[in-house]
């Protein structure tokens, strides 16, 4: 192994693959990536319908947890990181979405120059391979296959669109698109029915290169600094820890929880937060590990009248029969996530841009893919996507290995709570409407009984889920409070860069995964010093009349 590269990238993640790309396309550049997971070749990692699998194995998965929440009745909070090639692209519901275009606005607002939707929205385009054509949102160039899977054959996500419609919200031909507000058919990264993770879209169309080299089953556990300047890593394999020189940069793509633990370990974060663990203080950077949000959501379920839903294929038979077909043809129900339509609503009159996000699921399961109850049924994820809870990441210990101590403080303002009460009350209201009445029987999950706010508020504090969409603890600004620049440059520490969801200002009204590779298609261009692609002035829909309506056909 060479000694020194030019670049060292940590996390062979969803902005890791793409920097790796990216970066090796010069040829007089050389590239290494850390990871420390191993290969992604497994079938369930590759056949999207077994999403719940690789997402509970801890082969694949770092396992994080939080500590005891304290807003929801002390529970332990799981939070899956993907700990393989592809990172949490090879282990998520592989739904793409790229947020509002007012929340990269919003970015900006908040210090992140240049960050703004008219910027972003030309990477977006770079990054995908849409299959329904090219506009002034969308492109066929990309390497990033989305689609729409098995374009919605079950009647019930069709049925699920019409009833947002009849409830009094609009139809969005593409949430993506000019108007993510509104109900349509959901997007997913699948190629030829196989999971398009980072890995397959990035990394391995770039492995034959020369000048890039990926060392799997390698643990990074800290990152050298000589003085205020970052010259290298220190990482671990099979037992033997090893020193590598970067004789540009270092980029930190390790994922939203471990990109601040491993800054924290190298001696670079709050002083306190690292005399308490034992670390020596190298450069004292108060926003190290704060800031942290996240999504959280809630399963709507109820029984369903036609045996027509996912229910009755969970069996052993049905399931082997589902994925001798995927292996042959890479078709049938193997080839797609199930999570076909989808909605953006706002929570009430004056919120300028959705705050609340549906999955619509033609079956009533868990997230470890067994069926929540006998019989038929279907369910909907629902949750608000815009939180103003904050909470931190923080070391214990110069370890590495010892997991951080991780606090969400999920539903500590009012406002989530208040939001959440929304979400279980406008889902009864879409799911009552006559789209559904040939398909809808009784709801399992609240239940009927569920009805007043107080009555609310503890199913939620007992039954919300995290999203998995964990972010924003080493935000991107220009303030006292940042981690990095709007180049993703480390505040103080020179040849040192943050590139993954944890440099998000504010998390975005949607799934992470897409704003991940577009942040990381960005910078890049901005590593590399060339020019930035054009910036966009596509027009962007707002709900009409939103400062009085809270849908489209409703005065509420």
């Amino acid at each position: 192994m060479a000694q020194a590269y030019d670049y060292i990238i940590i996390g062979a993640g969803s902005a890791g693959c793409v920097l790796a790309n990216r970066l090796s396309e010069d040829p007089n550049t050389s590239v290494l990536v850390l990871e420390y997971g191993g290969s992604d070749r497994s079938i369930f990692i590759q056949m999207p319908t077994a999403l719940s699998i690789p997402m509970n194995m801890p082969k694949f998965n770092w396992g994080y947890e939080s500590q005891p929440e304290p807003y929801l009745d002390n529970r332990r909070m799981n939070c899956p990181r993907g700990k393989v090639l592809g990172g949490s692209s090879s282990i998520n519901g592989m739904v793409y979405v790229r947020g509002h275009a007012m929340d990269y606005d919003q970015w900006e607002e908040q210090g992140a120059k240049d960050w703004g939707y008219r910027h972003c929205l030309p990477y977006f385009k770079k990054a995908e391979d849409w299959a329904f054509g090219s506009d002034d949102y969308r492109s066929q160039q990309g390497p990033l296959s989305v689609n729409n899977g098995n374009n919605m054959q079950n009647p019930l996500y069709r049925a699920f669109i019409e009833a947002g419609a009849q409830a009094g919200y609009m139809k969005t031909d593409d949430y993506n698109g000019r108007q993510q507000e509104g109900f349509g058919r959901m997007h997913m990264t699948v190629k030829n029915g196989v999971r398009w993770s980072t890995a397959n879209a990035y990394l391995k169309p770039a492995l034959q290169r020369p000048n890039l080299r990926v060392i799997t089953n390698a643990l990074t556990r800290q990152i050298l600094l000589e003085g205020k300047k970052s010259v290298g890593v220190e990482f671990e394999q099979a037992g033997r820890v090893q020193t590598v020189q970067a004789n540009r940069e270092v980029l930190l793509s390790a994922g939203p929880i471990a990109s601040p633990q491993l800054l924290q370990v190298s001696g670079i974060g709050p002083a306190d937060v690292l005399n308490e663990a034992g670390i020596a203080v190298k450069h004292e950077l108060p926003g190290v590990g704060q800031n942290l949000q996240d999504h959280l959501e809630l399963y709507f379920q109820f029984r369903c009248k036609q045996p027509i839903t996912l229910n009755g294929k969970l069996d052993l038979w049905s399931k082997f029969l589902i994925g001798l077909r995927w292996i042959l043809t890479k078709k049938g129900l193997g080839a797609t996530n199930h999570f076909e339509s989808c909605g953006f609503v706002r929570s009430r009159a004056g919120v300028k841009w959705p705050d609340i996000q549906f999955h619509f699921l033609p079956a009533a399961m868990r997230y470890d893919g067994n069926a929540a109850f006998d019989g038929h049924g279907f369910q909907v994820h629902v949750g608000h996507n815009k939180p103003q809870s904050r909470g931190t990441i923080r070391a214990q210990s110069p370890n590495v290995k010892d997991k951080p101590k991780i606090i969400f403080n999920y539903l500590q303002q009012q406002e989530d709570i208040e939001v959440f009460r929304a979400c279980v009350r406008l889902t009864r209201e879409i799911i009552a409407q006559k789209a559904m009445d040939p398909y809808r029987d009784s709801e399992i999950q609240p239940g009927e009984a569920i009805q007043s706010d107080e009555e609310i508020d503890a199913f939620v504090r007992g039954a919300v889920e995290s999203a998995y969409h964990p972010s924003c603890a080493c935000r991107m600004g220009e303030d006292d409070g940042a981690v990095v620049d709007s180049k993703t440059r480390v505040h103080g520490i020179d040849n040192l860069r943050v590139v993954d969801s944890s440099i998000f200002p504010v998390i975005l009204n949607g799934n992470l995964n897409s704003p991940t590779i577009m942040l990381a298609e960005r910078t890049a261009d901005i590593i590399k010093g060339k020019g930035m692609l054009e910036p966009s002035d596509a027009a962007v829909a707002l709900g009409e009349d939103w400062e009085i309506k809270q849908r489209s056909t409703s005065a509420n």
